[in-house]
């Protein structure tokens, strides 16, 4: 990486422009016994880590103005009000009078493998049984403490901007019908019904020591399915990752000074399951109109084009690194942005958006609602019931079940037409809002290229149509913009599709909690935003979200105590691993305490070390690749629980002793939690080293008092 370093040092030793600085802090959330956010599945529950969840953030300052943007993506399902509310509060009270909510954009990477509950309207928690604090506090600090470290490293340095064509096969648009219900002469305008370009910015440091990568490329990290219940960043998260571990590969993942985000963009119909979908009963091609196999979704399902949902993460994310990592090492391809640091937002009501069409009637978007497509979920992860895509008309026993909690208005179904409403959220009001009204409207500018940040899912050509929008809105004023949708940002209002789309009400549209005429009130609103930002003119700030945080309910039960087997203490090995090579697999399991008890952020609750002459080294964490932590209880009523630890060794792992370490904390009745740590035997890597022999071991499987287990259920020993 040297030599790249001082390839294009050429390029950055003059004095730049701006001050930039990135920043990295661990958002990962309870990573057992809490549900999962994404698929909406009841019982996909966290059960342990394949890879930690990050924020990583990106400050640039322009050096004259000294105005200053903050872009962070976040290995998170979605944004939520909660979130941004409680990280403005926290940077308000760090750098008084720097960082509000207009000029910081907290974009999420939308992947379906995080826990959930920290979303603040009803219809969010209840998969999950309830509002959860603990992922809520995760997220704010871990995207704080990115934004600080950013913030600390504020220097000159300069921003590069490039564009590319993944030509490796990343992504399929999963409702194909729908975007062909657009206008011919528009769709004849595309390729295809993909975007398939990478938008990057490549930051360096006055020296020409390169700092950090930020790209948007649409594809939906869900290669990991809803049968999952592992932590993970998904293939957006493991592409950060490969291209960190790339430019610092003697780090521990998600230590690296190299920092890369691969942010969300418009992918509402875009899915990372190549395969399409098949019915998985006669491998028969699946109904393409409404996704069914013999009139049922459930059998109607696309998969990746990995062996198994692992491989399929790994193949997508290494396709997006592999575009990103030439995008960022030619730098033919580099355009440096120069010109003014500016931001613009605005909140403004969703329920009731007053659009000029261009026929010069006006319309007005809808108090939200959900259609009856939204419950048959999609092809990347299909839904329950008797529900299937496509559904324009009604039925009457969910008629009668919605009906429980809210007949909608005739005024609110004739909004909504043709999205025949399953759940009228926006009506309901008990025991306290469903849906946002108060959505964050915003723009980042650096130099010509522009962060429209939207709240939801764009489909790819109401994406299109956004950027084109803003990109025409922008020129009215003089200026040549160059549009990026950066997508679930600042908070989440599910889908954006067509009007044209919208008419044939497959999932994402019956997901466009607005109506049909969503779209047409962005493109109004953002063209507003776009002309005042470049007119330097204050817009009114509009109607904030409410803080809902006192209202929350949740059934999410708490960590009673934990407990130990008989003749063992917590951090106990109970299975050793065996010797091993390069390529194979090799496992361990230990007595643990609940995951619970505390999160270990910016820390590991695994690790895997080598034997060095100065002791031993920490090769891996929970948060690389190629280990994976899976928690169970083993026995409900004592409280007692294990954890196996697996790390694939890499085929260049440095032949060697290793061991593995397990840590983390204990509950007891009485007395709280109490750190705990222990480690396997060690096992070698590589036919060389099976002889190789410790000055000293750590067993730590030694016998124990049987009576040792009572005194730490009651919180009697230290």
């Amino acid at each position: 990486m040297k030599v790249l370093v001082l390839a294009l040092s050429a390029l950055c030793v003059t004095q730049g422009l701006y001050n930039v600085g990135l920043g990295r802090g661990d958002v990962t959330g309870p990573a057992a016994e809490i549900g999962m956010m994404g698929y909406a599945k009841q019982g996909q529950n966290t059960k342990g880590i394949h890879t930690r969840l990050f924020s990583r953030a990106f400050i640039v300052e322009d050096v004259d103005s000294g105005t200053r943007v903050v872009f962070v993506s976040v290995d998170e399902a979605m944004m939520g009000q909660l979130v941004k509310i409680g990280v403005i509060e926290n940077l308000s009270a760090l750098f008084p009078g720097v960082y509000t909510e207009e000029n910081v954009v907290l974009s999420a990477t939308h992947t379906h493998s995080g826990p959930a509950g920290f979303m603040q309207y009803v219809l969010f928690n209840v998969p999950n049984l309830g509002f959860v604090a603990q992922t809520l506090d995760a997220m704010v600090d871990g995207i704080v403490e990115s934004i600080s470290r950013a913030h600390a490293s504020l220097a000159p340095g300069k921003v590069y901007h490039s564009v590319g064509v993944v030509d490796e096969e990343a992504s399929i648009n999963r409702s194909p019908t729908s975007y062909d219900a657009n206008p011919e002469e528009e769709r004849a305008r595309y390729p295809g019904n993909l975007d398939k370009e990478m938008v990057q910015l490549s930051f360096y440091d006055d020296q020409g020591t390169a700092l950090g990568v930020l790209n948007w490329f649409s594809v939906h990290p869900n290669s990991m399915n809803n049968t999952n219940h592992f932590i993970s960043g998904d293939n957006k998260g493991a592409a950060s990752l490969m291209f960190e571990k790339a430019m610092d590969p003697d780090y521990v993942a998600g230590k690296t000074p190299f920092i890369a985000a691969f942010a969300s963009t418009n992918l509402g119909d875009v899915s990372p399951n190549t395969m399409g979908p098949r019915c998985i009963d006669t491998g028969l091609p699946c109904d393409t109109e409404h996704s069914t196999c013999d009139g049922r979704t459930q059998m109607c399902i696309a998969s990746g084009p990995g062996q198994d949902m692992f491989e399929s993460t790994k193949i997508i994310a290494e396709r997006q690194f592999r575009k990103s990592y030439d995008l960022f090492s030619n730098p033919d391809t580099y355009t440096e942005l120069s010109g003014p640091v500016q931001f613009v937002h605005q909140w403004v009501d969703m329920s009731s958006y007053q659009v000029s069409l261009e026929d010069g009637t006006t319309v007005s978007t809808c108090k939200p609602a959900m259609g009856y497509s939204f419950a048959a979920g999609t092809t990347d992860g299909p839904g329950e019931f008797d529900f299937t895509q496509g559904a324009v008309t009604g039925n009457p026993f969910w008629d009668f079940i919605s009906g429980l909690l809210k007949d909608p208005s005739p005024e609110t179904e004739a909004c909504h037409a043709p999205k025949p409403i399953l759940l009228d959220t926006g009506e309901y009001t008990l025991p306290f809002p469903w849906h946002p009204t108060s959505v964050d409207t915003q723009i980042l500018r650096v130099g010509n290229f522009a962060m429209v940040a939207v709240p939801g899912e764009f489909t790819t050509m109401a994406g299109r149509r956004l950027r084109e929008s803003v990109a025409r809105a922008a020129a009215e004023e003089g200026e040549e913009m160059n549009i990026v949708i950066a997508g679930l940002s600042n908070t989440y209002t599910h889908y954006i599709t067509t009007y044209e789309e919208y008419q044939k009400q497959r999932y994402e549209a019956a997901s466009t909690i607005y109506g049909p005429h969503t779209l047409s009130a962005y493109l109004q609103q953002y063209g507003v935003l776009v002309q005042a930002m470049l007119k330097g003119e204050d817009l009114p700030k509009g109607p904030p979200p409410p803080n809902l945080s006192d209202q929350e309910i949740s059934f999410v039960p708490g960590v009673v105590m934990d407990n130990h087997p008989p003749g063992y203490q917590f951090g106990d090995c109970l299975q050793q691993p065996l010797d091993s090579a390069p390529g194979q697999r090799v496992t361990a399991s230990f007595v643990s305490g609940h995951l619970r008890n505390n999160l270990m952020l910016e820390d590991t609750f695994m690790t895997v070390e080598r034997f060095e002459t100065d002791g031993w080294v920490v090769v891996a964490g929970d948060s690389d690749w190629e280990t994976l932590l899976e928690w169970h209880r083993t026995n409900v009523i004592l409280g007692e629980s294990e954890v196996e630890l697996t790390w694939d060794i890499p085929e260049d792992a440095v032949e060697g002793l290793y061991r593995f370490g397990h840590k983390g904390y204990h509950h007891t009745i009485l007395r709280g939690n109490f750190y705990y740590e222990g480690w396997s035997k060690e096992f070698t890597v590589g036919e060389n080293t099976r002889n190789m022999k410790l000055p000293l071991k750590n067993d730590a499987t030694l016998a124990r008092k049987p009576w040792d287990s009572i005194s730490t259920f009651f919180g009697l020993n230290m």
